[in-house]
């Protein structure tokens, strides 16, 4: 166990929240001076901490805790009929684990995604500077699963392999396959990812009730929240 008492935190001054329209968000980061190991990048993920990048961040708004921590514990998990079917409608991909995607290839891929699904998003307009820098390998414990179509490049799920499960950074897709899923396909094959491991847990970052981008993130049950520093699970 590391000594959480010594690490120092900085926040950020208040801005606005990039979820809920109307409030501002107030983010606390992990010293980036800070000697910082998987083991403690694990620790910190279990108290609800993230990575950006070479970053370790939770957000600590006064007046809201509207964001959550959620994690799947693996082996628990049941697919419901519509996840069923886009496991059954993506069996013709090709899914590979890799160690790095500093590609061309890659980042086109990426640069699509944004510019044609989040350009109402921080990271719009992409630059090849800020892909390598939020989806970089830190402390070691990074991988890359893409996801190719006879041979074509459709799909990267970047994720970070805690002590007791995987963390999924992000994932990025072609988007003019819509009716493939990918996104929900691309959980899929962390959670069998972290079985083959024998990891319990895939961690999903927050979810915020009233954002309707966050919901899709409650249809993979059983489903664990950090509510008051204790991880409840909902059926």
């Amino acid at each position: 166990m590391s000594d959480l008492s010594s690490l120092k935190l900085f926040a950020t001054a208040p801005h606005p929240c990039s979820y809920l329209e109307g409030e501002e968000a107030t983010t606390v980061f992990i010293d980036p001076q800070a000697d910082v190991n998987a083991e403690l990048y694990s620790e910190l993920s279990e108290l609800g901490f993230r990575r950006s990048g070479g970053h370790l961040y939770r957000p600590h708004c006064v007046n809201c805790q509207a964001c959550i921590s959620c994690r799947i514990p693996v082996n628990q998990f049941r697919p419901n009929r519509s996840q069923r079917r886009c496991a059954k409608r993506n069996q013709d991909l090709d899914l590979r684990v890799i160690d790095d995607i500093n590609t061309d290839e890659h980042y086109a891929l990426y640069e699509h995604y944004i510019n044609t699904r989040h350009r109402d998003g921080d990271m719009y307009p992409p630059t090849r500077e800020q892909y390598e820098t939020f989806l970089s390998r830190e402390w070691g414990v990074t991988c890359y699963i893409e996801y190719r179509c006879e041979e074509k490049l459709v799909g990267v799920a970047v994720c970070d392999k805690l002590n007791d499960g995987l963390s999924a950074v992000y994932t990025f897709f072609a988007g003019d396959l819509a009716p493939r899923s990918l996104g929900v396909f691309a959980i899929l094959v962390q959670i069998e990812q972290a079985k083959r491991m024998g990891l319990s847990y895939v961690y999903l970052g927050y979810w915020i009730r009233e954002c309707r981008k966050m919901a899709y993130k409650t249809q993979y049950r059983p489903l664990q929240m950090l509510v008051n520093k204790r991880w409840v699970q909902i059926k």
